[in-house]
């Protein structure tokens, strides 16, 4: 039997490549954490969007309760992190820092077994079809342009999304404004998405959402905060766009309520956030018990295996700011091709290996 040997983890701070921002929250930097796992002579990988901090909740908290472990039974190893972080508060850096290693230790099982991810899950498709994201508030129109060119124009992207709600929701007009550059730039074709992060109150959503209109904007993103599911409910019932939130989830509760909650017409899962691939899967399950779709947030090159054993996948996004991230950091790193990324890239376990001299 092969058993967990180490679990140790680090990270790496990469700036931006320009002032990013959206409805609620600015950055200059992204900081991704790493969790490596060996046992049997191979390493898996994982990895969370995250405090610097939680690499030393991986290391000093997590690490001594997977150790020892059967490599082969992940929901052991899942299940003895859930225990460990009780005190510590599963939402938030822990539930961050458990995803990372739930990831890793897929990740180290697949290579153990000689497969891909995708093999060791079982597909529902062969392409994992993505969106286009990361039209940030703080882009001026020119590059906002180039972004959305770029995406539809070039990588033959039928979807992308673009951020309003700027100043918690206190620049209406140029929110509409962007809204139209945005729909000029992609065509008539192409599906426009807007992503609120929460910056709105209800009604005045259901306004701006009458406003952009005439844009058939398809996609209508955290209106309200994620946790005001009463307002999500009346905007939901409300516009012609799909009503999507969830992103901040960390344990099945939360994504339990928000369906039953008549919430979203699309449920966001985050696996750098809800508890790794086995959080995902399990979210995935809530989700098609109440009948609605999964779309994955951020972090496309982690979510494509998982998406593609998913059979409620809406699609994944393609964002920006982490897909550059993990080009910078990872080899392996995947370029959508058409709207959609292959659901097997080349090599074991996700295909990705991290570089730890980079960054």
């Amino acid at each position: 039997m092969t058993t967990i040997r180490t679990v140790r983890a680090l990270a790496r701070q990469v700036p931006t490549d320009r002032p990013e921002g959206d409805g609620t929250l600015a950055w200059d930097r992204t900081t991704l954490v790493v969790a490596l796992a060996e046992a049997g002579g191979r390493t898996g990988t994982g990895w969370t969007y995250a405090p610097a901090a939680a690499a030393g909740f991986i290391e000093e908290t997590l690490a001594a309760v997977v150790t020892g472990l059967p490599a082969m039974d992940v929901p052991r190893a899942w299940t003895a992190m859930v225990r460990q972080v009780r005190n510590a508060g599963r939402p938030g850096m822990a539930g961050y820092a458990l995803s990372a290693v739930d990831v890793a230790l897929w990740d180290l099982k697949a290579r153990l077994l000689g497969v891909p991810l995708a093999d060791l899950f079982g597909t529902v498709r062969d392409e994992v079809p993505v969106y286009g994201s990361g039209g940030f508030t703080t882009y001026p129109d020119e590059v906002t342009a180039e972004r959305l060119r770029h995406w539809v124009h070039h990588q033959g992207i039928p979807r992308v999304k673009i951020k309003i709600g700027e100043s918690a929701g206190t620049a209406e007009e140029r929110d509409l404004h962007r809204v139209a550059l945005a729909r000029r730039v992609i065509g008539p074709l192409a599906e426009l998405y807007v992503d609120a992060n929460g910056g709105y109150t209800a009604k005045q959503a259901v306004r701006v959402a009458a406003r952009m209109r005439e844009h058939d904007v398809r996609w209508f993103e955290e209106p309200v905060s994620s946790d005001d599911l009463a307002g999500l409910r009346l905007v939901r019932g409300m516009v012609e766009a799909d009503v999507a939130a969830g992103e901040y989830g960390c344990d099945l509760a939360y994504f339990t309520r928000m369906c039953a909650a008549g919430a979203v017409d699309c449920l966001q899962i985050d696996a750098t956030r809800c508890g790794g691939y086995t959080g995902w899967l399990g979210a995935a399950a809530v989700a098609a018990g109440h009948g609605i779709e999964v779309s994955a947030h951020c972090a496309p090159n982690l979510h494509v295996p998982v998406a593609a054993a998913t059979a409620g996948l809406r699609h994944v996004e393609w964002f920006h700011d982490h897909a550059r991230v993990e080009s910078a950091l990872f080899d392996g790193t995947g370029e959508p091709d058409g709207g959609a990324v292959p659901a097997r890239p080349a090599g074991l376990g996700h295909g990705l290996t991290f570089r730890e001299t980079a960054g």
